[in-house]
């Protein structure tokens, strides 16, 4: 049985902070690849700023394009919104009862993980590897359980709000992405 990592995000835009831990996580633990499951709303974010999902879709389509270990899935643009992660993982549990989902968490979420839509049931349904977010972030809450691993992953030097911040100011983030997705972003004029 395939062991999938499900990283979540509205990635916008997508960068290379993003891969290199994807591919962490596909070529350092027991999992067979990483999907990047994009989000089109985010029950806890405001959603300025968010770029049409088929731009953001397609950015990270083109990020891993060449990438053998990560893939891209859209599940949450059928299912309906707000797209809570209880309701994807039922979902994908019922059209992939041929894979294993694992979750993956960054350790700031792990601060208001209980007040998640059925937590408990999201715990009883797989295990989530936690990887570490900025230092300044200081996890509150300590929620223990054996299905919840904090993992030694690479933290992400830069977020994507940082990303939007500099094109704001018309400033390059070429190196900051992955060329194809950048690219795009570029001949389509995005975040404007």
């Amino acid at each position: 049985m395939k062991k999938i990592g499900l990283y979540f995000g509205t990635f916008n835009p997508i960068h290379k902070g993003h891969l290199a831990l994807g591919n962490y996580f596909a070529e350092n633990t027991d999992l067979d690849q990483v999907w990047f499951v994009v989000s089109p709303q985010n029950p806890f974010k405001v959603n300025d700023l968010l770029l049409e999902d088929r731009h953001r879709l397609e950015m990270a389509h083109l990020a891993v394009i060449d990438q053998p270990h990560l893939k891209v899935s859209d599940v949450e643009f059928s299912i309906p919104k707000p797209s809570y992660t209880i309701h994807t993982l039922e979902h994908l549990f019922q059209i992939h009862p041929e894979k294993q989902f694992i979750l993956l968490m960054g350790q700031d979420n792990l601060n208001h993980f209980n007040q998640w839509k059925q937590y408990e049931k999201i715990l009883a349904l797989l295990t989530i590897y936690v990887y570490p977010r900025n230092e300044k972030i200081v996890t509150k809450q300590k929620l223990q359980h054996k299905k919840i691993k904090m993992m030694d992953a690479p933290q992400l030097d830069y977020a994507s709000t940082a990303i939007r911040k500099i094109l704001k100011q018309g400033k390059s983030v070429e190196e900051l992405m992955p060329y194809a997705s950048w690219l795009y972003l570029k001949e389509k004029g995005l975040y404007k």
